[in-house]
């Protein structure tokens, strides 16, 4: 049985916590700053966690992260 290969597009957008939980960036955070309100811009520059649904998905495409 062959080895099972990492999803790259997974690996570049996803990052393991020491908890075992994977991290992710927010999306709408390229451009049409002007419609959103500072509250919205400022939580979007944090990380949050995968919800647990998907959690199962990204295992498969990370197996060795």
């Amino acid at each position: 049985m062959p080895k099972m290969k990492t999803h790259k597009g997974a690996q570049k957008r996803f990052k393991r916590t020491g908890t075992g939980k994977f991290k992710r960036a927010h999306a709408f955070t390229s451009h049409m700053f002007g419609n959103k309100t500072q509250k919205q811009k400022r939580k979007l520059r944090k990380s949050a966690i995968v919800a647990k649904g998907d959690e199962g998905r990204l295992e498969k495409m990370l197996p060795n992260k």
